[in-house]
């Protein structure tokens, strides 16, 4: 069993929801990036979805542009963002990490190279952001020779047949996005057609559905988990902790505790 599946059984058996929180690797800098992760990981997040620093994520709102900003202009690089999941993996050698890239990204290291180092490194799962199900063969093909869970999205207006190829062919865990647009933990106006989509990815036999876009608070959480999803990702909402304390980073990372304590606590 894979780490996001060993983590999915053990919440399963105790009947919790996971808490998943989004933050871009090496924002502000490398080593403050490290003591965020190991404060989100050490107050209750149960796995990591992170991505590495890029000059035009496709999917981000203004808040994790942002950060993806503060890291380049701070000179790090993929290279960087590997350096520091392996330090990551080193110290929580348990816990699932799943990478959202865009497509250029790996591409730019080549496809069976990418992945080996994801592997290698001990990345459970990646999810492409902007590679569709159409074009997802050589991408998969890399990921499972390696041993990688490919990831994909059900968006809010999936068509019947996308929901079957999201179930079909994700791996770990599927990603259920709340609403249309870009990343923003101030839109609040989710789909209502969610409940719709997540009866339909479980008749299809999908991975555990992970709601995003939007968490902001233990509320949302619980209503993700009374919907029916195993749990809940954040991201712009612990992002813009960040951004709101670059001047302080014991504060950041005191908010970053209790925000995260708060939120897994809404899964039980």
């Amino acid at each position: 069993m894979s780490r996001f599946d060993t983590k999915f059984a053990a919440l399963a058996n105790k009947k919790e929801g996971a808490f998943v929180p989004f933050v871009t690797l090496c924002d502000p800098t490398f080593e403050r990036s490290f003591e965020i992760i190991c404060t989100l990981v050490d107050n209750g997040a149960d796995a990591l979805e992170l991505g590495f620093p890029f000059s035009d994520p496709l999917l981000d709102g203004p808040v994790i542009q942002a950060a993806n900003n503060r890291a380049l202009s701070a000179g790090h690089s993929t290279e960087d963002s590997f350096k520091l999941l392996e330090k990551i993996r080193n110290k929580y050698p348990d816990i699932p990490i799943s990478l959202l890239l865009c497509a250029n990204l790996i591409f730019a290291k080549g496809l069976d190279n990418f992945y080996k180092r994801c592997k290698d490194i001990g990345v459970d799962a990646v999810l492409v952001a902007d590679i569709p199900l159409l074009a997802k063969e050589k991408y998969c093909e890399s990921a499972k020779k390696h041993g990688i869970q490919p990831v994909f999205i059900c968006p809010p207006n999936a068509s019947a047949k996308i929901v079957q190829g999201v179930a079909e062919n994700s791996q770990g865990y599927t990603y259920l996005v709340s609403r249309a647009g870009v990343t923003s933990a101030d839109n609040q106006a989710y789909a209502t057609n969610l409940d719709t989509l997540v009866d339909q990815l479980k008749q299809h036999n999908a991975p555990p559905i992970l709601q995003g876009f939007g968490i902001a608070t233990p509320e949302q959480v619980k209503e993700a988990i009374a919907l029916g999803a195993a749990g809940a990702i954040s991201g712009s909402a612990i992002v813009k902790i960040i951004e709101q304390n670059l001047e302080d980073h014991q504060r950041c990372l005191a908010e970053l505790a209790d925000f995260v304590h708060r939120m897994k606590m809404a899964t039980k």
